[in-house]
């Protein structure tokens, strides 16, 4: 069980931070049910979600691991979709999402810049994906080196360049 303050992964949703842990506050919800009131680093709101749901959620990663992660993000192969179909496209990167892979993000990451780099235009889709990518990675790791995520991008450029 996650505690109270503690920031967290939930879903595809990114960082959160766990506000309390209490029974939902709607009439007709069940007083016995415990949820996780979370909110998110990016965005705002709230998520509600039962402390025994099956929902992804876990702990965010250490230093070590996010030093790490950078480190090794130059052989991380970026995700190429050959796909000219937009919802097949948007199809090949959800899946990547859905792996819940610092790893897969940064191949989401790099697999946009490529096929962006490849065209003359930008497109709406491929720039909301990226950016989607970029806020849960540079979320995560912003918590872990215990930096403003505004600073994460430089960070890793310097320490890895363009990877």
């Amino acid at each position: 069980m996650f505690q109270i303050g503690e920031k967290i992964i939930y879903g595809e949703n990114g960082v959160c931070t766990v506000e309390k842990i209490a029974p939902l506050e709607m009439s007709g919800a069940p007083k016995e049910k415990l949820y996780y009131y979370l909110t998110p680093l990016v965005g705002s709101g709230t998520y509600f979600a039962p402390v025994d749901t099956n929902a992804y959620m876990r702990s965010i990663i250490s230093r070590e691991e996010a030093e790490a992660l950078i480190d090794s993000m130059p052989g991380i192969p970026p995700a190429i979709c050959n796909d000219t179909r937009f919802n097949h496209v948007d199809a090949f990167y959800r899946e990547l999402f859905k792996l819940h892979t610092n790893e897969a993000l940064v191949s989401v990451i790099k697999g946009l810049n490529c096929r962006m780099a490849e065209r003359k235009t930008r497109s709406s889709r491929a720039e909301a994906t990226m950016k989607r990518a970029k806020d849960i990675l540079h979320g995560e790791l912003s918590v872990a080196l215990g930096m403003d995520m505004s600073q994460v991008e430089s960070y890793i450029m310097d320490r890895v360049g363009d990877a």
